[in-house]
């Protein structure tokens, strides 16, 4: 069973580790962006593993199929409609004009929602097991370090001083932690339908890694002839789905589901 003290260490994880890349902007853009090139791949691997060989296997098994697959797609519709309409999200691909004309207000709103959401999936995810924790913690970190590229680039792009964009990153990145707390909170009282939102959560990421990062590869695949950019996606994958064998098998015993609040023990109960 997970514990606040493991939810609030591996939110924060995967809220401040993700500054590591955007620290390096301010140090060296070359090599911020040497390490976008590579982890945006990496991250679409480690998303898609994450989705398919971990988070939707757990919801279905603690909700059922049906309940599951129909909030994976209402999380995935959903970021659809808040990135298409209130444009709070933008792309790992290159800046077009109308992000370079966003107000800063707006850039650092959307990275707050997109940091309080990683938090709610990451706290969701731990709910279920601390193997599926982990496991989330590292696909959202994974993505969290090109995005974060990103988001402080476009803070100095609009005149932000480097002081400025380092403490709003730090404020922001805090929301993981809150969401997550809060989320963790709800669960030990026994009021969320873990399944249904691991669900959410499963098409929340799955959405990110479809729409915004695989893009992105074929985007600079069009741009030579041979990249590593595909086989770092695959090697996403596979360190994912070894890391997902190896944390269920040895974290918690082979993973008798015994989770939080008998989550299992009453879906068990439930269908017998």
């Amino acid at each position: 069973m997970a514990t606040l003290t493991q939810v609030i260490l591996f939110s924060l994880i995967g809220g401040l580790f993700s500054l590591i890349g955007g620290l390096l902007l301010l140090s060296t853009k070359t090599l911020a962006r040497r390490l976008a090139l590579y982890a945006v791949p990496f991250a679409a691997g480690a998303l898609l593993a994450a989705v398919f060989l971990d988070l939707l296997p757990e919801g279905i098994e603690a909700a059922g199929a049906g309940s599951v697959m129909a909030a994976a797609l209402i999380g995935a519709l959903l970021f659809f409609l808040a990135e298409y309409f209130l444009r709070w999200f933008h792309h790992h691909h290159d800046h077009d004009d109308s992000d370079r004309h966003r107000p800063i207000s707006l850039i650092i709103i959307g990275d707050t929602i997109h940091n309080a959401l990683d938090g709610v999936v990451i706290a969701s995810a731990f709910l279920i097991s601390v193997p599926t924790g982990i496991i989330t913690t590292i696909a959202v970190a994974a993505h969290e370090v090109p995005q974060e590229i990103g988001d402080m680039g476009l803070l100095l792009s609009r005149g932000l001083s480097r002081t400025k964009v380092v403490v709003l990153s730090v404020l922001s990145s805090l929301a993981t932690v809150l969401a997550a707390v809060f989320t963790f909170s709800l669960g030990s009282a026994d009021k969320l339908p873990l399944g249904v939102l691991l669900g959410l959560s499963a098409g929340f990421l799955l959405y990110i890694a479809m729409s915004d990062i695989i893009p992105t590869i074929h985007q600079q695949a069009a741009k030579k002839r041979f990249s590593w950019q595909p086989v770092l996606l695959v090697l996403g994958v596979a360190v994912v789905g070894l890391a997902i064998n190896l944390s269920h098998g040895y974290i918690d015993g082979g993973h008798d589901h015994s989770g939080p609040q008998g989550a299992y023990e009453y879906h068990d109960e439930h269908h017998h």
